[in-house]
């Protein structure tokens, strides 16, 4: 999987921290539970939308935990995919 660029508005955070959390998170939802998205193969997504709104107060590493949920739940067909 490679996600080309991330961007968050309204968080003062260490995106480094953020974009580690966000990997292993990922990482570890992609390895237990799949992508559906891609169930017949490889799949290219451009933008997922309609996915939920985090709290800016978050910490980085729980900040990139949650975006990734986020994401995979966008990639297991929640939320609006752009091919």
């Amino acid at each position: 999987m490679n996600i080309g660029e991330l961007v968050l508005d309204g968080f003062r955070v260490d995106p480094d921290r953020v974009s580690a959390a966000f990997e292993h998170e990922l990482a570890r939802l992609v390895r237990e539970r799949g992508v559906p998205l891609a169930a017949d193969g490889a799949v290219s997504v451009d933008a997922l939308s309609g996915l939920p709104p985090l709290p800016a107060g978050l910490s980085a590493r729980r900040l990139g935990q949650e975006l990734a949920r986020a994401v995979h739940a966008g990639l297991s067909g929640r939320g609006q995919v752009t091919p």
